[in-house]
């Protein structure tokens, strides 16, 4: 490739309901008000040429986009709010059926130039690959946008933002599936949406926010781990070793992963904390089962269902216990959600994990559901979040390898500076 890759966009434009919707304005729940502040969420869904000529041969890229235009549409039929705007107040969404902003777009190069944008950082500015409104049209608001851009080898890359105060991993992903299920030209979406949200009871007084006591801006390094099926298979055998005088249980592909990274980390960072200073992974977990008898139906229900657990110990600790306590550990913190998220919801209980370097925030998108959707020319090879690269927050991302090398899990890391870089990826690379 020679040169910086350019990508020329078409002119924004608003997909609107395919027909008829309700007006109004609905509330937002008292968890979508929390996460509305997190503005929007951004990935990427890359579709190699090999699927894209498998299932449409000689059919074009127009053909292509108009069956997910249409897919976009007929979905915002029962996914009526989607097309509306989050009200100023930010506490409700204004049914106006306005639409979703969509964007299509070309590439100068192809994905094998851009590493299959499978690097992080990736080899081709974000921004050029990102939805965004017209110029002066207000982002505000907005709930849901997308951008199919076309590479010279006629692979595909679908860009895709949401506003958190509508929709967390999960729901965006039950929408997209939706979409694409309807672009295949079934009658209807196989999961029928729920809205709800009025359903989920305010506390006697609002959820207390997050409590940041400072922000200190940290210099993070991006990198990339791979963590082989066989690595977990490992860790997963030597918990339910250590358990089989106990419980006997198993544990989740989740839980140790999450525990090698903990440790890996910890590890990384012995020269840079005393043995007591405690280090922490703070996650995202699901409180959706937690809503059964609370939502009227739990399926379907695209909302934000999310609770931050945290899983704690000192850094001597966290060095130097097996893999298979530190899975229990992690276990523990998922165990505590329910009590967690049943305080929080009561009012007396808050979010207050720091935002320190002792803490790093992760976030688990291999299993949400965005690597399953299929627009018509099967599923995407890779998925991989974008996000802004803030410097505030050390941050993990599960997601799920690209499609030559499923199995494992890849974690995308800012959660180190330069000093610890070298010894973090050295102790991951032992998971490899």
């Amino acid at each position: 490739m020679a040169g910086t890759p350019t990508v020329a966009k078409s002119p924004p434009a608003l997909i609107p309901p395919a027909g008829p919707t309700p007006g109004g304005t609905l509330p937002l729940s008292c968890i979508d008000k929390t996460f509305g502040g997190s503005g929007f969420v951004s990935l990427i869904q890359v579709f190699p040429p090999s699927s894209l000529s498998a299932a449409h041969n000689d059919e074009g890229t127009a053909a292509v986009v108009a069956a997910m235009r249409s897919g976009f549409a007929r979905a915002l039929v029962p996914y009526y709010p989607v097309a509306g705007r989050v009200a100023p107040s930010g506490l409700a969404v204004d049914c106006t059926g306005e639409g979703v902003w969509f964007v299509e777009a070309a590439a100068s190069c192809t994905l094998a130039d851009v590493g299959g944008l499978e690097c992080s950082p990736l080899l081709i500015p974000g921004e050029l690959l990102l939805p965004r409104p017209p110029p002066g049209e207000k982002l505000d608001g907005v709930i849901f946008m997308a951008q199919v851009t076309r590479f010279t080898c006629g692979g595909l890359a679908v860009a895709i933002s949401f506003n958190h105060s509508v929709f967390d991993g999960s729901g965006a992903a039950q929408f997209l599936t939706a979409v694409g299920e309807l672009a295949r030209g079934l009658p209807a979406p196989s999961v029928a949406p729920v809205w709800d949200r009025d359903a989920i009871p305010d506390p006697p007084s609002s959820p207390p926010p997050p409590q940041f006591k400072f922000l200190t801006e940290f210099r993070l390094v991006t990198q990339v781990a791979d963590i082989s099926a066989a690595s977990i298979q490992r860790v997963k055998d030597e918990f339910r070793q250590a358990a089989a005088t106990s419980s006997g249980e198993g544990c989740s592909t989740f839980d140790a992963v999450t525990a090698v990274v903990f440790k890996c980390r910890a590890l990384a960072l012995a020269a840079a904390l005393p043995d007591d200073a405690e280090v922490r992974v703070s996650f995202a977990a699901s409180t959706r089962h937690l809503l059964r008898g609370v939502l009227p139906a739990v399926d379907g229900y695209y909302g934000n269902c999310v609770y931050m657990a945290c899983v704690a110990r000192t850094s001597r600790a966290a060095r130097e216990l097996a893999l298979a306590e530190l899975v229990g550990a992690v276990r523990e913190a998922k165990e505590a959600v329910a009590a967690g998220f049943a305080d929080w919801m009561r009012g007396v209980g808050r979010y207050d994990v720091p935002l320190d370097y002792s803490t790093a925030t992760l976030l688990d998108w291999s299993r949400l559901g965005f690597d399953e959707v299929d627009y018509g020319f099967g599923v995407p090879g890779y998925v991989c979040p974008h996000d802004e690269q803030v410097n505030f927050a050390a941050t993990l991302l599960f997601v799920r390898p690209p499609a030559p090398r499923r199995g494992g899990v890849r974690v995308l890391l800012r959660c180190v500076e330069e000093p610890h870089a070298t010894m973090f990826a050295a102790e991951l690379a032992k998971f490899a």
